[in-house]
């Protein structure tokens, strides 16, 4: 069965107009993914978010002042959908994160399979799985924030919505913001259905300006629910100290 699964995302994964969503990336910090996951697959991931035994830990937002909401960081081993995309969408990311690294002059490299780039993270001392399962309701949202777990970063992540816009919930949409030196901050308002995955800089990315490439930091978050119940898949590629 896993094996299925990995063969089918990695199919789906290598399926899709990669030079356009490097483009996108390269020019906005973003790009979408449309219907990465079918209707059912949504519905059975967000469905997850009851069955505690998957998961590592629990948070509620307002505790620590992240918003309004909760989510949980599922606990190794991942379910087999969660690790397929893990693993199938870091190997088309490694590049681009390569590309940018050289861009903004670091000298760490990522490789090629994410099982390899795991084994790097632990022994940093970052071994906690991070993709975790968001869920809010009326009233709530999630600040403005980057997901930065230890010392190892990998600069893309993934969100994947598990519910359907106007039918599931309203309002509830995926915010980004770059901050570019001596100028003002830029939002960004990203357009997602059901199933479908927006990638984006978790820190920061490269922008050319007249004197060679600068960083741009980014930051993302969620707008605050008017009604209904909205789910959310986050993949993030480096592990947590």
């Amino acid at each position: 069965m896993t094996e299925t699964i990995d063969t089918e995302i990695a199919a789906r994964s290598a399926a899709l107009d990669w030079p356009a969503i490097a483009a996108s990336l390269d020019s906005e910090g973003w790009a979408v993914l449309p219907r990465l996951l079918s209707l059912r697959e949504s519905d059975a991931a967000a469905a997850q978010y009851g069955d505690e035994a998957l998961f590592r830990s629990h948070v509620h937002m307002a505790r620590h002042g992240f918003g309004r909401g909760e989510y949980r960081y599922f606990a190794y081993p991942l379910p087999p959908l969660v690790a397929a995309l893990r693993g199938a969408l870091y190997t088309r990311l490694a590049p681009i994160a390569n590309r940018w690294h050289e861009r903004t002059g670091q000298d760490s490299r990522f490789p090629a399979r994410h099982a390899d780039y795991l084994a790097h993270c632990h022994a940093a001392g970052q071994a906690r799985p991070t993709p975790l399962l968001l869920q809010y309701g009326p009233g709530d949202y999630n600040c403005l924030h980057r997901d930065l777990y230890g010392a190892e970063v990998f600069p893309l992540q993934v969100a994947v919505l598990l519910s359907a816009p106007g039918d599931d919930f309203t309002g509830g949409e995926f915010v980004l913001t770059e901050q570019r030196p001596r100028m003002q901050s830029r939002a960004a308002v990203v357009p997602l259905d059901k199933g479908d995955a927006v990638i984006f800089a978790v820190n920061e990315r490269p922008v050319a300006g007249s004197r060679g490439d600068y960083r741009v930091a980014m930051r993302h978050g969620v707008s605050a629910i008017r009604s209904g119940r909205r789910h959310t898949l986050g993949v993030i590629f480096h592990d947590a100290a």
